[in-house]
């Protein structure tokens, strides 16, 4: 049992289970899901996982669902966008050259771009790129900064916020993101 977890990286349990480690632990909360998921080989297995910063809100009732919702789509098409800052190259998918008139709709290129433009209208329904809601959204919901990081590395224009305003500034945020994909949804 000790070979085993020492090659999985994490600590032995006393239950037969597989821990996060101390390294791990010292970088936020984490947490055993509720219930069973597959693993790769698809035997149930009940991971851990990071609590982020829009289910801690919305758990002390600071953000509603709808507005954790709204983020977790920003997200959600932020990744599709493929707007992180560093990204290794996936040598699992080879590249095929096909003819420019060839795409089809599911190939990533268009995708992508799409993505790319739910995101942008997404921001500039905050208020843009420069205002504060649209920096907090971006670092802190997009690149999946903490909130204490961008309030203090960042802010808003380069300004250092307090962890206080920054918190005010995400929820505004999301609050108009929630309006505009609410209204996004009608049209």
């Amino acid at each position: 049992m000790r070979d085993r977890s020492l090659r999985l990286g994490g600590a032995s349990r006393s239950d037969g289970g597989i821990s996060p480690t101390p390294e791990r632990q010292n970088h936020g909360i984490i947490e055993r899901l509720e219930r069973s998921i597959g693993d790769d080989a698809g035997r149930p297995a009940r991971p851990y996982r990071a609590v982020d910063t829009l289910a801690i809100m919305e758990r002390r009732g600071t953000i509603t669902a709808a507005m954790r919702q709204a983020g977790e789509d920003f997200r959600a098409r932020f990744a599709a966008a493929q707007l992180d800052p560093l990204r290794a190259f996936d040598i699992s998918r080879p590249r095929i050259d096909r003819c420019a008139g060839s795409r089809s709709a599911e190939e990533p290129g268009l995708r992508i771009e799409k993505a790319r433009e739910a995101v942008w209208r997404a921001i500039l329904a905050v208020g843009g790129l420069n205002s504060a809601g649209g920096s907090c959204l971006w670092h802190v919901l997009g690149w999946e900064r903490s909130l204490k990081e961008w309030a203090l590395e960042r802010g808003w224009s380069g300004r250092r916020v307090s962890q206080e305003a920054a918190s005010g500034i995400l929820i505004a945020a999301l609050g108009a993101l929630e309006a505009h994909f609410a209204g996004a949804r009608n049209c």
